[in-house]
């Protein structure tokens, strides 16, 4: 009887340290109004870098470190993405990014569904939504998001890892705007 009880308290703790872990990290979600961050992005193999900043709903800009000065930018409707010698047009519901961007969606899945505990620093919650699979990982630390996968319906995988986070900051909103194409 007394094991028993040894181990009942065992997994108890264990099962509160989790449900601990996944609390603060829909605290600190909750709280973002947005945020942005260096990221190196890997899709199939190709690696590009750059810096991002996302207001939530909906809204991202990015700026990648590359010569054909390429930007990405999401309004919350459409999302853009324009080079020196291309221009691509997306409804924002057709991509991944759709999901990625809402918070309110995203807290709500992330109530919902089960953490795996992917190594000692991350936690990493799992869906699938508009057939695309979508991983959310998140610092056990800090709290903070730090990257997602998603592989589209095409099977292409995108891996976006984020750093030199910084929350809550002061935006200048026209830099939602849709750059206009050439």
């Amino acid at each position: 009887m007394k094991k028993f009880f040894i181990i009942l308290v065992f997994f108890s703790i264990i099962s509160d340290v989790s449900a601990s872990i996944k609390e603060n990290i829909i605290k600190k979600f909750t709280d973002i109004k947005n945020v942005s961050f260096d990221f190196e992005q890997n899709i199939n193999g190709k690696i590009e870098n750059g810096n991002c900043i996302i207001e939530y709903p909906k809204k991202i800009y990015c700026k990648y470190n590359l010569s054909n000065q390429k930007v990405l930018v999401a309004d919350g409707k459409s999302l853009v993405i324009k080079t020196l010698s291309s221009y691509y047009y997306y409804p924002l519901e057709k991509t991944p990014l759709d999901t990625i961007l809402n918070k309110e969606y995203l807290l709500k899945k992330i109530k919902n569904l089960d953490q795996r505990e992917v190594s000692d620093d991350f936690i990493n919650f799992n869906f699938i939504e508009n057939e695309n699979e979508i991983n959310l990982f998140f610092d056990k630390k800090t709290y903070n998001l730090i990257g997602w996968q998603t592989v589209d319906i095409y099977q292409n995988v995108s891996i976006t890892y984020l750093s030199s986070i910084k929350r809550n900051q002061k935006l200048k909103k026209e830099i939602f705007k849709l750059p206009q194409q050439n």
